[in-house]
């Protein structure tokens, strides 16, 4: 019996589109919660290549969720994307698999796409930073993707494609200043998984040529208060946006464009100076616990993390005192600022 028999008796899907699937290249963008079970699931949906990208390693607080790692991954360090890579293929040998343990920035997505043929992006990281590079990454290209998110019990999808529907600057203005990471917030595994299906569902359709199957709104769930939601935003699509307007410019490629670190001289701290101006500092202060604050007023918050002090400014930038080493400073950083 085929591999792919019981996907294959689905009728939207068929022989013919498993023959699509095969033919298909996925760029995945973040192998953690989100990203590891969209890969999985994709694998074993018979998707014939896939590219990962990830700039982290396993570590132990990942396999409460992230499906693909084990206790030997975190003993070993290994980098998410190459840790993906081996599993994946020890699940489904005949796909091709592409791993990149490197910073999702500009110039790789511009490497990545200029040197392959990519049909579909998919988001699984944790941060708006890089959505919105894929956002204008997408339209330039004119590749659709999939915009996900989660944290504490909560869901969040989008599938996105140029040409045609709003885009992520369209839907949120521009960067959030403040939010629950699953650092403040917590996360529960149900909420990423939930997430991460609901994502590969849209693909699927996409893929195999069954766009009218598609939502075609932001759809939300909460998996703890038992909620949901389904909210078109065609209104909200602009003709002066400039990531996906009459006439882009695409801000979130430009060279300035993305936050920038900094490692201090002498100084054991690494300053981050992010795109955004202002940060909401009462906000940040209500999703940190208490013990953790070390000095708090008007123009700044300080709180300790492990063996880290970072310090939040009201214009945005925040300092991680502890380390000059950039990397471990990203890693910190990426915790509480989404």
């Amino acid at each position: 019996m085929s591999r792919y028999s019981r996907q294959e008796r689905f009728l939207p899907i068929g022989t013919t589109g498993q023959a699509l699937l095969a033919e298909k290249h996925v760029l995945i963008v973040g192998v953690g919660a989100l990203g590891a079970t969209i890969a999985d699931l994709l694998v074993r949906a018979g998707i014939g290549e896939i590219s990962l990208i990830d700039r982290d390693f396993v570590d132990l607080s990942n396999l409460q969720r992230q499906m693909l790692y084990s206790e030997a991954d975190v003993t070993a360090r290994l980098p998410k994307a190459t840790a993906a890579k081996r599993r994946l293929q020890r699940i489904n040998h005949t796909l091709t698999i592409h791993a990149y343990n490197e910073e999702a920035n500009v110039e790789l997505f511009e490497h990545i796409l200029a040197t392959q043929s990519i049909d579909l992006i998919i988001d699984g990281t944790d941060n708006f930073d890089i959505r919105f590079i894929i956002n204008d990454i997408a339209h330039k290209y004119r590749i659709p993707w999939i915009y996900g998110a989660c944290v504490a019990s909560s869901s969040l999808s989008f599938f996105i494609k140029p040409g045609k529907t709003a885009c992520l600057h369209c839907i949120m203005g521009g960067l959030p200043t403040t939010g629950p990471t699953c650092d403040t917030a917590g996360i529960l595994a149900s909420a990423s998984q939930v997430t991460a299906a609901l994502q590969v569902a849209e693909a699927l359709k996409y893929l195999t040529n069954n766009e009218t199957a598609m939502r075609g709104s932001v759809f939300s769930i909460d998996v703890w208060q038992n909620t949901f939601s389904s909210i078109k935003v065609d209104a909200l699509k602009k003709q002066i946006c400039p990531t996906c307007g009459e006439k882009p410019t695409y801000p979130f490629l430009q060279p300035n464009a993305t936050t920038k670190f900094a490692s201090l001289c002498g100084r054991d701290t690494v300053q981050i100076r992010p795109v955004y101006k202002m940060r909401d500092l009462y906000a940040l202060k209500k999703q940190l616990t208490s013990e953790k604050i070390t000095h708090f007023n008007d123009f700044l918050i300080s709180f300790n993390v492990e063996n880290y002090q970072l310090t939040a400014f009201k214009d945005g930038r925040v300092f991680v005192h502890g380390t000059a080493d950039i990397q471990q400073a990203k890693s910190v950083y990426y915790q509480y600022f989404a």
